[in-house]
């Protein structure tokens, strides 16, 4: 079963665990000679220049994900199920298809990646991971208002 991991993204700058270096001290209060700050790759401290991605940003970007067979977005249609985004600012998807038998998961996964790595500056994300989850099973309760009203237009009875 997964579990929905959609929650706030917190800021890098104010982690606990990060510790700004603008003099070369080090953590432990040595200097360096010009070399790099000893500890800057450290797991502890984020990555350089990274800033995370905004969860609500993740998913309005992924209203671009457009369903290849029903044509509206798969935010919409209630398939994206979770959001996570780690200190790499890489955004892990949990995500599900109408059905487990649906041959275009490439496609999406094609589409999810142009979406949230691309565009001015770079796009959102370094990268992204999409989980394939089948627990719940998708089903029509999962459409938005505006997906059920996207869907009417189309003429479906939903």
């Amino acid at each position: 079963m997964s579990e929905n991991t959609a929650t706030a993204a917190t800021p890098e700058a104010g982690d606990a665990t990060a510790t700004p270096q603008t003099d070369g001290a080090t953590t432990d209060g040595a200097t360096t000679d010009g070399a790099a700050t000893p500890g800057a790759g450290d797991a502890a401290a984020p990555a350089a220049g990274v800033s995370k991605a905004m969860i609500a940003d993740i998913e309005e970007a992924m209203k671009d994900v457009v369903d290849p067979e029903l044509g509206i977005n798969v935010v919409d249609l209630g398939l994206v199920y979770g959001v996570h985004v780690d200190d790499e600012n890489v955004a892990t998807l949990d995500m599900t298809l109408t059905s487990a038998a649906c041959p275009l998961t490439d496609v999406i996964e094609d589409q999810a990646r142009q979406a949230l790595t691309t565009g001015p500056g770079g796009g959102l994300v370094n990268d992204i991971r999409i989980n394939w989850v089948w627990l719940p099973p998708w089903g029509p309760d999962k459409i938005t208002d505006e997906g059920r009203d996207q869907l009417r237009s189309l003429g479906f009875n939903v």
